[in-house]
């Protein structure tokens, strides 16, 4: 099925966003491919059905039908990667590490994750036994090389790896962060096998050799797929559009070259949510919101972070889990729950209503798509009023609500009533993005209340401002293109390389790492060769004795910095006890071509002019009768109350009873959510 709508989007480029080739982004969603380009300073979004089992297609779609030409750039948010860790779809990995040290990787932390259940599943290893081997080898934790490993021993290493059938190998051992001489004899032995390599000292020279290997394994696990995947992809850019390049967003916010997200492709398993954060934080810069909360709500799942301009922005983090396996590459810190549009809703045996994190996905999609057969959160809303089903997509996609209602009326259990089943539907999930939204806020020592809520995703809008007063956030904002602002995010992303290094100072050594700084840029400089770039230098810093560490800017007060956030996030800090610096890490970032949204004059209105017609909508129990307005024909000014709807083509809003909506300068959507 073919979407296509020009949509426009002005801004006004301070520079020439696009250089002399077109620049555009790619989203792969789990539903929607979104596709944004910057065309003679406005913004132009399509939308196509994704394309599961081919990924490419749908972006090679979206790319033609934007006008692409010669020498095209395209930037893309993939979940190739994501997908293959959830589905279990990976390669074949051998796990090489110190002798005796083998099941580390099986063995994991030995963490409860639910303190108090009876029974705990085992770790997720993507390693079975047979793939794991042992090098006869050791280094001391002050980086002195105790045992080499022999010619002979390295060759039967490599003919035990080459026997066990494995696709690709990632190789961890002990200590090698510290001094990687024998590590690189293994990585030059097992070169012989023409298999993808993932080397520690190479990607990851820090310690913690558990959440080290976990991460190189998960390298391994997509390597042979992302090459595939984003080499041919590039491949076929370079060739259709003669020069074209690829570039892949980052889950740190980054923008990276192909070949090097072919290479390293851990470092892009939250790509797509990553591009959302980014369109997310810049539209509510530009509009005034200091302090926001993110909702990006897709149609398999809802990602949540948290924004504060006074503490550095969006909050980054090294220490996350991908699908069940920990994951230590820079990271923005995005907490994920099962809940998108997509998202399955069922009764259990006690007959108790539970939706997600099964999703009907892209295929065979929501009930009212016209395929699918099962109850999903689109189909509730749309049976209780809150989608524009007369346009919804442009009018690209017909909803069959009578289809949607037989289907939920045999699958209601025991509810009185389709529009009460609906309703479920829309509580539950809404109280799973509760919990994801105080995950990340109220858990971390974050007032929601003193935050707006930025809603944006497919389904993000239509849920804001419940979501809002059930946080007791009094603001909703609502940027342009919704629905399709991981894209935008990815179009305006920077060009980024992290490095980092495990160094285990006193903290009274804070003014002696120029060396170890100096020594990572010097990459850097070197990758980006030619462009200029700005470079952040941060250290991981905690009390001595304590197992874990907080990331601070590096300079003359780090050490109040640190004990500042400690504060802030614990609820006490230590000034009197000594501070220990265990990793220092660098970030080089070449900008891109700065922007700002064009504002329009505010003047006094009731969006009359939007006003489309009026349908009946299902708040709290009732129909009610509401607006339904056109976003498109909103202006700067437009001040009205709910209930209401505001369509558009990537989604749409819903305005509860009590809620006031104005239209800002930068035709964003303000919600005073009311109680």
């Amino acid at each position: 099925m073919r979407l296509v709508q020009a949509y426009w989007w002005g801004l006004v480029c301070g520079g020439r966003i696009v250089g002399e080739a077109l620049r555009i982004a790619v989203d792969t969603g789990g539903t929607f491919t979104d596709c944004v380009a910057m065309v003679d300073g406005e913004m132009r979004v399509v939308k196509v059905r994704s394309t599961p089992g081919d990924p490419g297609r749908a972006v090679m779609e979206g790319v033609g039908l934007l006008g692409a030409g010669a020498g095209v750039e395209l930037r893309h948010g993939t979940t190739v990667g994501t997908n293959a860790m959830l589905e279990r779809t990976g390669a074949r990995v051998a796990f090489v590490t110190t002798a005796g040290f083998e099941d580390t990787i099986a063995i994991g932390r030995q963490t409860r994750p639910k303190l108090y259940a009876w029974t705990q599943p085992a770790a997720v290893c993507l390693v079975p036994e047979e793939l794991r081997f042992g090098v006869p080898e050791r280094v001391s934790a002050e980086g002195e090389v105790l045992q080499r490993p022999s010619d002979a021993e390295l060759e039967e290493l490599v003919e035990r790896v080459r026997a066990s059938g494995a696709e690709t190998v990632a190789v961890s051992l002990l200590f090698a962060f510290l001094n990687a001489e024998n590590e690189a004899r293994v990585v030059g032995a097992l070169e012989a096998l023409g298999l993808p390599l993932s080397v520690g000292h190479r990607m990851l020279p820090e310690f913690r050799e558990y959440e080290r290997g976990s991460t190189l394994v998960v390298n391994a696990y997509l390597a042979p797929l992302m090459q595939g995947y984003l080499l041919g992809l590039e491949s076929e850019v370079a060739k259709k559009y003669a020069g074209g390049t690829v570039e892949v967003m980052q889950s740190s916010g980054g923008i990276v070259g192909a070949g090097l997200a072919a290479r390293e492709p851990v470092r892009t398993v939250l790509s797509g949510p990553a591009g959302g954060v980014i369109g997310a934080w810049e539209m509510a810069k530009a509009a005034g919101f200091e302090r926001v909360i993110g909702f990006d709500m897709g149609g398999t799942s809802t990602d949540v972070f948290l924004a504060d301009a006074e503490t550095g922005g969006v909050r980054r983090t090294n220490e996350s889990v991908v699908a069940g396996v920990p994951v230590s590459v820079p990271m923005l810190d995005i907490h994920t729950a099962g809940a998108g549009g997509g998202s399955l809703a069922r009764f259990d045996a006690g007959g108790l209503l539970w939706v997600g994190p099964e999703s009907a996905g892209a295929e065979p999609g929501p009930i009212c798509f016209g395929r699918g057969d099962l109850p999903t959160v689109t189909d509730a809303n749309l049976l209780l009023g809150r989608l524009d089903e007369e346009q919804f997509m442009g009018g690209g996609v017909k909803l069959d609500a009578e289809r949607a209602r037989e289907c939920f009326a045999a699958r209601r259990g025991g509810l009185k009533s389709v529009e009460a089943f609906a309703a479920g539907i829309l509580r539950v999930v809404e109280t799973q993005m509760d919990r994801a939204i105080r995950v990340i806020s109220v858990e971390r020592g974050h007032d929601p209340r003193r935050f707006a809520l930025v809603a944006f995703g497919g389904g993000g809008p239509l849920h804001a401002c419940a979501v809002a007063r059930a946080l007791r956030v009094p603001t909703v904002m609502i940027p342009a293109m919704p629905g399709a602002l991981s894209a935008v995010g990815i179009l305006l992303a920077d060009a980024v390389r992290d490095y980092s290094r495990t160094v285990m100072l006193p903290g009274a050594r804070m003014g002696e790492l120029e060396a170890e700084f100096a020594a990572m840029e010097e990459v850097g400089v070197r990758e980006f060769a030619g462009k200029k770039f700005e470079v952040e230098r941060t250290v991981d810093v905690r009390y001595v004795g304590q197992g874990y560490e907080l990331n601070v800017v590096h300079g003359v007060d780090a050490a109040e910095r640190f004990h500042l956030m400690h504060e802030q996030r614990y609820g006490f800090a230590n000034r009197e006890r000594g501070l220990e610096i265990v990793n220092v890490r660098v970030r080089l970032r070449v900008r891109s071509e700065k922007y700002e949204p064009v504002r329009e004059k505010m003047r006094a209105g009731d969006g009359a002019e939007a006003l489309r017609r009026e349908k009946q909508v299902y708040f709290d129990g009732a129909w009610v009768r509401a607006r339904v307005f056109d976003r498109e024909k909103l202006r700067a000014g437009d001040e009205f109350e709910g209930p209401a709807l505001v369509a558009e083509y990537t989604s749409a809003t819903v305005v509860p009873p009590g809620a006031r909506l104005v239209v800002d300068e930068f035709r964003n959507l303000v919600i005073g959510v009311g109680a």
